[in-house]
């Protein structure tokens, strides 16, 4: 099943080229006052949300899919956990490259462990990526997100698969500096999320997808999640070795080579196999700071009127 937000927070499953609104299903999700959850109610619902959505979609308004906003998937995640360096050609080429690593050592993940992004810097591909700093080097990393769906901690690698709801395309944006990675990974838009989420049952090997990004249709990157250092179920044991992961929560498992700068006015295209595939404008954010430079794509081209 594809699930998604839509819209005002209309929820929706996902049929080919449309979108049916089964909002109407989340009338079984239990009321909250205040201290509200510290979990993703759909997603710690997420089976008796998804019979309900079996029972009503087949009389469910359907509209094209082109005709309405995607939103991210998830609209309360409680973390986002990411895997840094977690391809072994990423970290060759991090490591090479001055302008990512400036001087700092790049250890492998299995060392430098795990890093936390900021919820707020989540948007859908719609809502598009900001630059703030335009004197940095700001870069695009293909992700495939993992969605949390239940309560865990110190969870096995043997038990991994059961306490994933489903997965999303992602997109983990950096601005490169001396900095902590959590700091520059955490700008507002830098994590995007989309375009909807497929259930986990529906993604029959997570451990063997293909996926690409381009920018501005040049290709980027292109790998297979076979290739992680770390895989799946070893990040799930790992992270949950030092903090509970509870339904909602966002795992990022890492980018692979290919990794490079983007500019206002790019356009960046993501897709994973079997999970979907994302259309993001980068653009100027309100109050920017510093000066773009140039992109291998733009480097030596002239402005036309």
């Amino acid at each position: 099943m594809k699930i998604c937000r839509f819209d005002d927070d209309r929820l929706g499953v996902v049929e080919g080229d449309s979108v049916r609104d089964v909002t109407a299903a989340l009338d079984v999700l239990p009321l909250h006052r205040y201290p509200l959850p510290t979990v993703d109610p759909l997603i710690a619902n997420l089976a008796q949300v998804a019979d309900e959505i079996r029972r009503i979609a087949p009389s469910a308004p359907l509209r094209p899919l082109a005709d309405v906003r995607l939103l991210s998937p998830v609209a309360n995640p409680g973390k986002v956990v990411a895997a840094p360096v977690n391809y072994k050609k990423h970290l060759e080429e991090a490591r090479a490259q001055v302008e990512v690593h400036h001087n700092n050592q790049v250890a492998e993940i299995q060392k430098i462990g795990l890093f936390l992004k900021a919820t707020s810097s989540i948007v859908s591909p719609a809502a598009g990526v900001e630059l703030q700093h335009l004197d940095r080097r700001n870069d695009h990393e293909a992700e495939l997100a993992v969605i949390i769906g239940k309560t865990g901690r110190n969870i096995t690698q043997a038990q991994a698969f059961d306490y994933v709801a489903g997965y999303a395309v992602g997109l983990d944006m950096t601005a490169r500096g001396p900095e902590e990675r959590s700091l520059r990974k955490s700008i507002d838009s830098f994590t995007v999320l989309g375009p909807w989420m497929v259930t986990a049952d529906e993604v029959a090997d997570p451990s063997n997808i293909d996926f690409w990004l381009t920018v501005n249709g040049q290709p980027r990157q292109k790998a297979n999640t076979k290739d992680l250092i770390l895989g799946i179920a070893e990040l799930i044991e790992f992270a949950s070795s030092f903090y509970t992961l509870h339904p909602g929560d966002i795992l990022l498992t890492g980018t692979p080579e290919g990794v490079g700068p983007v500019l206002p006015g790019d356009t960046i295209d993501c897709a994973f196999d079997g999970v979907g595939q994302i259309r993001v404008a980068v653009r100027a954010a309100d109050g920017a700071t510093g000066v773009a430079a140039t992109t291998p794509e733009t480097a030596g081209k002239k402005e036309t009127a």
